[in-house]
């Protein structure tokens, strides 16, 4: 059923208009933190980020934690795998982006490590109205972006429930930026895809229709990573920028309403639709042993899709020791 068309088309042209934008560079520098106190720019670290996502807001507020003669820069881009990229090409010494990039890398023999988490949630599996529970997907058409982690968790919810993703629904491949526009002229009747698509379609008039995050995986999304090679040179600025990371997850789940402006203002989101987002986003920092476990599920879970070739060795991609130095700083 599509939904109302009044309503609909404002938000997703909003929405649409700021992708648009997302997609106008790969990279460009958008952002350059001053150092604390104003001392001198000692330490000037590219970080790599998403644009016009609240989910991988951190590295804009690294300037109030990091240390004084730190400056951080703040690259944008507009995928994981970019950012992953330009993290093994030396282009940035970080990247804040979707763990499953980064198991994509270290996967291909990349020199990837993962030294925090940095944000959990942010995928959403919505429906238009009349679609009241899963089972009412049988026949449906149902969106979700190819090669994703959100095709790991609706294919695990789907199968959780009853239902065959290959057989009992059919799936469409869609871009992420094309999810909320297909179910409200009625192309899908439900999709599951990232933030900010299932905001912007609640927002305007669909609805959550399950959870998403009741699977071995977990709501396992979004990391921060570097390379052995930056560890092994620098391992005192990566302790900094984990110590600044850590504080920044703690400041953003503790001040949504900061987080909150924060995206609002710098990419000009609609404000409705970030505010739906962000409470479906729980920002954090640890590597916990069930964390490693969800990672681990992730990973395999890429090897049966086919994503990945094999998995990756997570004694060597996931490094906690930065995290288990600021614990005990």
């Amino acid at each position: 059923m599509p939904l109302r068309p009044p309503r609909w088309l404002a938000i997703v042209a909003a929405a649409i208009a700021v992708l648009f934008t997302t997609a106008c560079s790969n990279i460009d520098s958008t952002f350059a933190a001053r150092p604390a106190g104003g001392g001198d720019r000692a330490d000037v670290v590219k970080v790599g980020t998403l644009r016009g996502q609240p989910h991988l807001f951190h590295p804009f507020f690294y300037e109030r934690f990091a240390p004084e003669g730190t400056a951080v820069d703040v690259v944008v881009f507009d995928s994981s795998p970019d950012i992953k990229n330009a993290l093994v090409s030396g282009a940035i010494d970080f990247g804040v982006a979707g763990v499953p990039a980064f198991l994509a890398g270290s996967a291909a023999g990349q020199d990837v490590r993962l030294v925090a988490s940095a944000a959990d949630g942010g995928t959403g599996i919505v429906a238009a109205p009349g679609i009241e529970s899963v089972d009412d997907l049988r026949g449906q058409k149902v969106g979700f972006p190819l090669g994703s982690s959100q095709e790991i968790l609706l294919r695990l919810t789907l199968a959780r429930l009853g239902l065959d993703p290959g057989r009992d629904v059919q799936l469409v491949n869609l871009p992420f930026s094309d999810m909320a526009k297909a179910l409200a002229t009625g192309q899908i009747s439900a999709f599951a895809s990232a933030e900010l698509g299932p905001a912007t379609a609640i927002e305007a008039g669909a609805h959550s229709l399950v959870s998403p995050y009741d699977t071995p995986v977990g709501r396992v999304n979004i990391g921060l990573a570097t390379t052995q090679r930056t560890i092994d040179a620098k391992p005192e600025l990566v302790q900094k920028i984990v110590d600044t990371h850590v504080r920044t997850a703690e400041f953003m789940d503790a001040d949504r309403d900061a987080w909150h402006g924060g995206v609002v203002e710098e990419f000009g989101l609609n404000p409705a639709v970030a505010a739906t987002a962000i409470a479906n986003i729980w920002p954090r920092s640890d590597l916990s042993a069930d964390y490693r476990s969800q990672v681990a599920a992730l990973a395999r879970q890429m090897v049966v899709l086919g994503q990945i070739p094999v998995e990756p060795d997570l004694g060597e991609f996931v490094d906690d020791s930065f995290l288990k130095e600021s614990a005990d700083a």
